[in-house]
């Protein structure tokens, strides 16, 4: 085992001594293993990035120029003295979980990851270690996410409904994960999808590397809406109640978060209607993740921290909180859904 710990969590992030290299960290650095693209775990400044094929178009369009390496899913490399390989987070697509090895002692960290395939990110693979680093944000056990049909059922339902009554469907997601998730689950004979520019971008790089994604129309300032009846309109959350929004007249609004589990959330959120869907692990999610990693040593961070570490120390493991500068589920556009 090694001597020293795997990986140490400092004021720029997890540090990996051994390897001399960050991941997914807050502040610049030499050297960044990143797992995903989401703002909070994808930040500019550092001098070099790794993460998987799939996460990188993203990365550069959100980064812009990086000096940008490639790890495949489950390929092993040596950096300095440290063994690390990317296995699938399930999160959004090209998401990972950064497994790194030092002296026999295996340490992963999750980034984050939700457990139950959504038919187009890469579905999670649990990872066998001693040091399980985890996120917890829906870390309470009211949090537990329906079938993926029986949502999308709910929000072509209301679509339908909305544009029965006159009025435009506007559905909240962001723009990374979330938003070409729900793609994949409307329905296309109720009518077309419009999209606002930050999704549109996003999609278009996604789509560009073959993921299988619907036909989408653009929101432009010279778009009629009333050309295109019965649309939904799909928006980051920051649009809802926008300058950009009131150009579709009288709508309907809707918001995809887990957080629309709570219903106080819902109605600061001031929603028509809540979908509870997420990219990030459920109660039992997480529960059944970290039991199959079989780790000794359990590290939560990002959400009910308290709360979930005090649930795994009673279940008998051995888990501590460790403070992070990672969003969760936020307002943040860019962040996850």
């Amino acid at each position: 085992m090694a001597a020293d710990p795997v990986l140490t969590f400092t004021e720029r992030g997890i540090y990996c001594p051994a390897g001399g290299f960050h991941i997914d960290p807050w502040r610049p650095v030499d050297r960044a293993l990143v797992t995903h693209g989401h703002a909070d775990h994808a930040r500019p400044g550092h001098g070099a990035y790794l993460a998987t094929p799939a996460a990188g178009p993203v990365l550069r369009h959100r980064l812009g120029d990086i000096r940008l390496e490639a790890a495949d899913y489950g390929a092993v490399q040596r950096i300095g003295d440290a063994r690390v390989s990317f296995h699938p987070a399930g999160h959004v697509p090209g998401s990972a979980q950064i497994r790194v090895e030092v002296g026999g002692e295996v340490w992963v960290v999750s980034g984050d990851y939700k457990t139950v395939p959504d038919g187009l990110s890469e579905p999670f693979e649990p990872v066998r270690c001693h040091v399980f680093v985890s996120e917890c944000t829906f870390g309470l056990p009211v949090f537990e996410w329906a079938p993926q049909a029986a949502v999308a059922a709910e929000i072509n339902g209301w679509w339908a409904a909305s544009v029965a009554e006159g009025r435009t469907p506007m559905l909240a997601a962001y723009a990374l994960g979330k938003a070409q998730r729900l793609l994949t689950m409307l329905d296309p004979s109720i009518g077309p999808v419009l999209t606002h520019g930050a999704v549109e971008e996003t999609t278009a790089v996604l789509r560009a590397q073959g993921l299988p994604l619907p036909e989408t129309i653009r929101v432009t300032p010279e778009l009629d809406p009333k050309a295109h009846p019965g649309a939904l309109v799909l928006a980051p959350p920051s649009a809802l109640g926008s300058k950009w929004a009131r150009r579709f007249g009288a709508v309907s609004t809707g918001h995809a978060s887990g957080w629309m589990r709570l219903r106080g959330v819902r109605r600061r959120r001031a929603a028509d209607r809540g979908f509870v869907i997420s990219d990030h692990a459920d109660w039992p999610g997480l529960l059944s993740a970290i039991r199959a990693t079989g780790a000794e040593k359990v590290f939560v961070t990002h959400g009910y921290t308290e709360i979930f570490s005090r649930s795994l120390n009673a279940e008998g493991w051995d888990a501590a909180i460790v403070p992070t500068e990672f969003g969760g589920e936020t307002e943040d556009e860019g962040d996850a859904g």
